[in-house]
């Protein structure tokens, strides 16, 4: 069985994720690189652990959400599929059972909004893993005054809780208003919120949003 262990230490792993952030860097987007990756496995993990899913499924979660923006390495539009194309043929190469293969790889082929569905457990909770990572620490601009809203949106958060129970998934944010009103972060985040929202259905819990102890969601 190829571990998390295996895919987190794996060299030519770790050198597509270090290029596929310089590429992002380069475009002025927030970081996409090892804090992010790591998190989100992390928080998937936690989440179908918590659900009471195997943990088989469990470790294929933290896999699927420490690759799942290695497509960024090729471009930004489509890199949801193009990252399960690389996926694939880096877990084949490790010798991954196919079954194992085939739900990591449709985990990130639909992970990113514009195409994503949580078409099984291991994408649901990849999709609220990658969408609730909130934060400020993302931001790499560090000019205020040359903030755009993305910056403005993550640069504002200033404290990001994902509570998980049996009948619940919650994100709980406290926002610094000088930087970024509740109404910009529902400008840039709203389809993204939605979608955790489906793939907490999927699941069969609620996805709740708080932000400065109000439920917006």
């Amino acid at each position: 069985m190829v571990t998390f262990e295996d895919v987190k230490n794996n060299p030519d792993i770790r050198a597509y994720i270090s290029k596929a952030d310089e590429s992002l860097i380069a475009m002025g987007y927030t970081e996409h690189s090892f804090a992010h990756v790591t998190k989100v496995a992390a928080t998937a993990a936690e989440i179908l652990k918590i659900l009471g899913h195997s943990e088989h499924e469990t470790e294929l979660v933290k896999i699927a959400g420490f690759l799942h923006d290695i497509g960024n390495i090729v471009n930004r539009i489509d890199h949801a599929q193009s990252g399960a194309v690389i996926a694939f043929r880096l877990l084949d190469r490790m010798n991954m059972p196919p079954e194992d293969i085939a739900t990591v790889v449709t985990a990130i082929g639909n992970h990113d909004e514009s195409t994503a569905f949580p078409v099984n457990a291991v994408a649901a909770a990849l999709i609220i893993a990658d969408k609730t990572d909130v934060r400020r620490s993302r931001v790499r601009n560090r000019s205020v005054a040359q903030f755009d809203i993305h910056d403005r949106v993550n640069y504002s958060v200033t404290a990001s809780e994902v509570k998980i129970t049996r009948k619940s998934i919650c994100l709980e944010l406290t926002i610094e208003q000088e930087y970024c009103t509740v109404l910009e972060y529902f400008e840039i985040f709203m389809s993204r919120m939605l979608l955790c929202r489906k793939a907490a259905e999927a699941l069969e819990v609620e996805f709740r949003l708080y932000i400065n102890g109000q439920q917006m969601m």
